[in-house]
Parts: C-alpha cells; structure tokens; sequence
C-alpha cells in the first residue's frame, strides 16, 4: 500500500482486520514517519520508500490524493513487473489513460478501485474498474475487496457516479444521522442517546431491505397508515424538498469527480 493518508490508511486497517493476510505480507509506504510508526505498530512492514514497497509486492495499491498520482507512479515506474505485478490505483478522477501513458510499458495489469472509509470496518461500498485484465486476476482483486465489505465490478464511464454515491454517499448518510440526532435531542434525549436511536433506527432499515428485498417505498408503506403519525412526518420532509435535495447533492458530486 503506498500512501497511508484517509483513505489508505482505512484501506490497511481493512486488510490487517479481515485476516485474510499474514500482517509480513502487507507493507505500508508513506513519507511522514508518524504515519508509518502508526502502521508499525500494527505489525505490517513500514517504508518510507515507494519504491522499495512496490518493487517486491504481487499487487501495488496506490492511495493518494489524485494530484500527486502521475508524481507517485512515475517515482516507482522502474521498480513496477508488467508481468508479475496487479496495479491497483484508489484516486478519484483519475483515468486509466492517462495512467497507462505515464507508466507505458511498465504498466502493470490494472484496476481502478473506490472504496469508501467502512473499509476499516469491513463494510464498504467498493467499486472495480478492470482495465483489460484476465478473469483470474479479476477475480484476485475482487477477492481481496470482498473481504472488507460489498463489492460491485462495473465500467470507468460509471466510477464517477459510484464515488459520489458510495463514497461521498457515507458522508451524506452520517449528515442524516447528525440531523436527525440533533431532532432528537429537541424531542427530549439526551444527545449520546439519540444518536444511538438513529444510528440503531438506520441499521434496522438496512437489515429490513436487505432481508425482504423490498423497494424501500413499499417498505415504508408497511409502517405508514391513513392520518398516522409517519406519513405526516414523511410529508413534511418532502415539502421541505427531500428527496430532491438528495438527488441534487448527489448529482453535483458527480459533475464535481467528472
């Protein structure tokens, strides 16, 4: 793994959490060394050399802000196999092209992958981009995903769409638990409590869709009746444009990753 900012660093806690992995067979790259004192302590190999991390590793994972992608790539090109290696590169934005133009022929089979920060917690919502790869080795990446959480194969065209609805989405979820809390906390609890409700209420809706399968507008028929409570409040949400400010949030992360 080389770069072990947010997202990489959540990245590494997935792998050494999963136990699919000997922690020797994972090295962490990273230029700050309080970064890499972190992941020492977590019994993972340590470098503050790119090169040196990439150069004996089956598969290469590049985290890092997507600016500094070409600069990273190009500073561990001479130690990349085209042929032993799988390149996997977790940066939004950032196309295949231009990474196979500045790797060449040093290029390694490749993957665009965007988790999201469950990751450390073994459920993300993770997206895989093979660029021209075998099944076999696919399926080795999707493997090691899978692992730390849902995964879903799709194209480049639709990686900007899944980052801003997995991705970003995380954060949009965690602004409705915050909201809702602090209504709670106007309803009378205390703010430690009424987290917890929401936080509980979110995952038992999680675990309803995922067990019945159901459209979450026929779910929510089933706890809605004539002149109830839900559908009033449910009503005034829309009124307030809920739905609406979803889909507009979520449709400027796109244009913003595009």
């Amino acid at each position: 793994m080389i770069g072990a900012g947010a997202m990489g660093g959540t990245t590494v806690e997935g792998l050494v959490k999963c136990g699919a992995f000997a922690l020797t067979d994972i090295t962490v790259s990273d230029p700050s060394t309080a970064v890499v004192e972190k992941f020492k302590s977590l019994g993972v190999n340590t470098t503050t050399d790119n090169a040196t991390a990439a150069r004996e590793a089956d598969v290469v994972c590049v985290c890092v802000k997507p600016w500094l992608v070409e600069r990273v790539l190009t500073g561990i090109k001479e130690a990349l196999s085209p042929t032993r290696q799988l390149l996997v590169v977790i940066a939004a934005g950032v196309s295949s092209q231009n990474i196979k133009t500045w790797l060449g022929e040093q290029c390694p089979p490749l993957f665009l992958v965007i988790p999201n920060i469950a990751i450390a917690q073994l459920s993300s919502m993770t997206f895989i981009v093979p660029v021209g790869t075998t099944e076999e080795q696919t399926a080795v990446i999707n493997g090691i995903f899978s692992k730390m959480g849902h995964t879903l194969l799709t194209d480049e065209q639709h990686l900007p769409a899944g980052t801003t609805l997995a991705s970003c989405g995380i954060a949009y979820a965690m602004r409705y638990i915050r909201a809702a809390s602090e209504g709670g906390v106007e309803l009378g609890f205390r703010a430690n409590d009424a987290k917890e409700i929401v936080m509980q209420t979110m995952l038992g809706a999680v675990k309803l869709l995922e067990a019945s399968g159901l459209h979450p507008e026929a779910a929510i028929d089933l706890v809605t009746t004539p002149g109830g409570v839900t559908i009033k409040g449910l009503n005034e949400m829309e009124h307030a444009g809920f739905t609406s400010s979803v889909i507009r949030g979520l449709k400027a992360g796109l244009s913003s990753s595009r």
